[in-house]
């Protein structure tokens, strides 16, 4: 009898040790490793980062940003399957793949990281419109390309372009071409980067100085500076937008108007099934526009980074981003900060 209770204590005991053992691993080897697009726009970057704090505090996973942009990004994912999460794609331009990879098992669209959608477009400052309303609409806008002056010929008029890499490039130069703005005057003006597009706009209002270009919201520069959405007179036509408004050197693109844009967290079906509270973060994950206008301008008044942007965000808004994840999650979060 002795001998019984004896290896019954040294089964138990054991059983004791080995539960032990599991309870104090580290999250991460549930979670395992996983790879964030950090795209090089301000609300991007900062819930890249914010997504890398929260996964490796709150869930012990181990966290990698690379750097992305939403064409190569989201072609990425769709052929290889790289990199696991991308946190803000705009997706309009590659529903068509994307709608592909998710059909066949290979990504997910997690949840909306702008609730509301984003809104992308021709814009003019406001001091323009109310001095001369026309400026309002498209048509508008081609009667007077002298008042658009490009500064390396002052003969034409100058509709600054998307960044290179962005799905807008592609867009945009397919509607120049649809609204005849080269014989309307004006040439497609290439920013150069993100940095470069915001100068851009910055120098101009700024200076009261006239100005004609692509932009979206929600952005800091939109919450600070007051620009008008130019009216293209026409409706979305979404079989144009499929075929030719969102391809690469379409050959004759006929007139069309953005649909609000869709705005996903997109991520591999693997993530999903290797880390599911990962994955369930991610799709609880998203803004308001309202929000996102407003803190997009806290950074960029105080230049801050994206790290420093989700620092701030956690630390002084706990009542938003705890209803993204479990009490717990949000207690490691927390002591980590």
């Amino acid at each position: 009898m002795k001998f019984l209770i004896g290896y019954i204590n040294k089964i138990f005991l054991a059983t004791i040790l080995m539960v032990a053992t599991f309870s104090v691993l580290p999250a991460s080897a549930a979670c395992g490793k996983i790879v964030i697009a950090d795209m090089n726009w301000a609300s991007a970057t900062f819930m890249a980062h914010m997504d890398k704090m929260i996964l490796e505090s709150g869930l012990g996973c181990e966290v990698e940003l690379v750097p992305g942009d939403t064409m190569p990004t989201g072609t990425s994912m769709a052929e290889k399957g790289e990199p696991d999460v991308a946190p803000e794609l705009w997706v309009n331009a590659l529903k068509e793949a994307l709608d592909k990879s998710v059909s066949e098992g290979r990504l997910e669209y997690a949840g909306r990281s702008l609730l509301e959608g984003g809104e992308e477009g021709f814009w003019v400052p406001r001091y323009m419109v109310d001095k001369n309303p026309e400026l309002a609409t498209i048509s508008g806008i081609k009667r007077n390309a002298k008042l658009f002056p490009n500064p390396e010929d002052k003969s034409q008029g100058l509709l600054m372009g998307c960044p290179a890499g962005w799905n807008c490039q592609i867009t945009t130069g397919n509607l120049y071409n649809a609204f005849d703005l080269e014989e309307a005057g004006f040439v497609l003006g290439d920013p150069g980067s993100s940095a470069g597009l915001d100068g851009s706009l910055a120098k101009a209002y700024e200076r009261g100085e006239p100005w004609f270009g692509y932009y979206w919201a929600p952005t800091a520069f939109l919450g600070k500076f007051d620009m008008v959405k130019v009216d293209f007179e026409v409706s979305h036509d979404k079989e144009e937008w499929d075929k030719c408004t969102t391809i690469l050197d379409c050959p004759a693109p006929k007139p069309n108007a953005w649909s609000l844009s869709e705005v996903f967290t997109v991520t591999t079906t693997e993530l999903k099934g290797k880390s599911p509270e990962a994955y369930a973060y991610l799709a609880n994950r998203g803004f308001k526009n309202d929000f996102m206008n407003k803190f997009l301008k806290w950074m960029d008044d105080n230049q801050a980074t994206g790290e420093e942007a989700a620092e701030h965000f956690l630390k002084n808004n706990e009542d938003i981003w705890s209803k993204w994840v479990s009490a717990k999650v949000a207690t490691n979060i927390k002591a980590a900060l």
